[in-house]
């Protein structure tokens, strides 16, 4: 059988071609994809084969795509657990019309309520999961989210739901902004306002920050943090900084202040057994689908775009070039099976 996938042939050029699916084998699993999430950030950095990328280390091609969902066409004789016609999320498959999994790296989604679409931002969204969890929030901690992507969008959702309040968002996007405020955040300041810091500081009665998460990678913006966060106060690193572009004096914002750097990448948590404040990525799984049944987390106002995957080279093209390209593309599968 052949699939289709998306592939990064070169620096800042995408394609989609063929591959020959294969058939599952022992405990592997096939699964027929439904939608894949871009996650433009990452998937950006390694288009265009920026320091601390996967293309950066190993070159092109590169395979990018990371959270996906769809349905058991196949498995192998010593699969267990999963049935074909199941519902799966997939993590790390890339974007592609099929994926051959071992059985324990899928999760099957039990609750038929749930829509694939929504189900397909799992591996997305445990990541802020574990850069708000690793903030070991307490009910009625003032919490802020640093850069408003796809990840920030739902870490202010989280670090909510986690009991923080006030719930500030910064961005330099006003319609993220006002996105944020619609999902919960409390209020929203544009970084690039010089009393920026300032009005962080009055948000929370003059004490700053007693959390931060920071999702843009970018190191001035860790900067800025530095400054509005409370004395003692914890900043998760879930943003991955591939250049440090901005100097930072930690005697004076880090060492002095007593102030944590935690680092929140998705690699820093446990594979097997979770513990307080790290879950594995299936826990994270299984919270997120249970909020997203009840209603208390959502996707689709994080959706720009639902897109075929011929589409997708455009896409990528756009992502790559525009200062503030829209927020969440969703690429839709089930085209490509017609």
């Amino acid at each position: 059988m052949t699939g289709k996938q998306v592939f990064f042939e070169s620096k800042g050029k995408t394609m989609l071609g063929d591959f020959e699916v294969g058939t599952p084998e022992k405990s592997a699993v096939a699964v027929e994809i439904d939608y894949s999430v871009i996650s433009a950030g990452t998937e950006r950095a390694n288009l265009l084969c920026l320091p601390n990328t996967v293309s950066a280390e190993h070159g092109f091609p590169h395979y990018p795509g990371y959270s996906a969902a769809g349905r058991v066409i196949a498995i192998g004789n010593e699969v267990k657990k999963l049935r074909v016609g199941d519902r799966v999320i997939v993590k790390w498959g890339g974007h592609r019309s099929h994926v051959i999994h071992e059985e324990d790296q899928l999760l099957k989604i039990e609750d038929d309520r749930i829509d694939l679409m929504d189900a397909a931002f799992a591996n997305i969204v445990s990541f802020p999961f574990l850069g708000v969890r690793k903030l070991r929030l307490e009910i009625g901690e003032s919490a802020m989210v640093a850069g408003l992507g796809i990840l920030g969008m739902f870490a202010v959702q989280i670090a909510s739901l986690s009991g923080a309040i006030p719930v500030l968002a910064a961005d330099l996007d006003p319609k993220r902004r006002e996105l944020a405020l619609e999902l919960g955040a409390t209020a929203v300041f544009d970084p690039a306002e010089k009393d920026f810091a300032s009005r962080v500081m009055e948000a929370t009665g003059g004490k700053g920050v007693n959390a931060v998460v920071e999702v843009t990678g970018n190191a001035f913006a860790l900067q800025q943090a530095l400054e509005y966060v409370a004395w003692e106060g914890r900043i998760s690193l879930l943003g991955c900084t591939r250049i440090s572009d901005a100097p930072i004096d930690f005697y004076k914002y880090v060492h002095r202040r007593g102030i944590q750097l935690i680092g929140a990448h998705t690699m820093a948590r446990p594979n097997v057994e979770s513990r307080p404040g790290e879950w594995t990525s299936h826990d994270d799984f299984r919270t997120f689908l249970k909020f997203l049944a009840a209603g208390k987390i959502k996707t689709r106002p994080i959706i720009s775009e639902i897109v075929r995957p011929e589409q997708v080279p455009a896409v990528f093209t756009k992502i790559a070039e525009m200062k503030n390209p829209p927020l969440g593309f969703v690429i839709d599968w089930r085209s490509a099976r017609i």
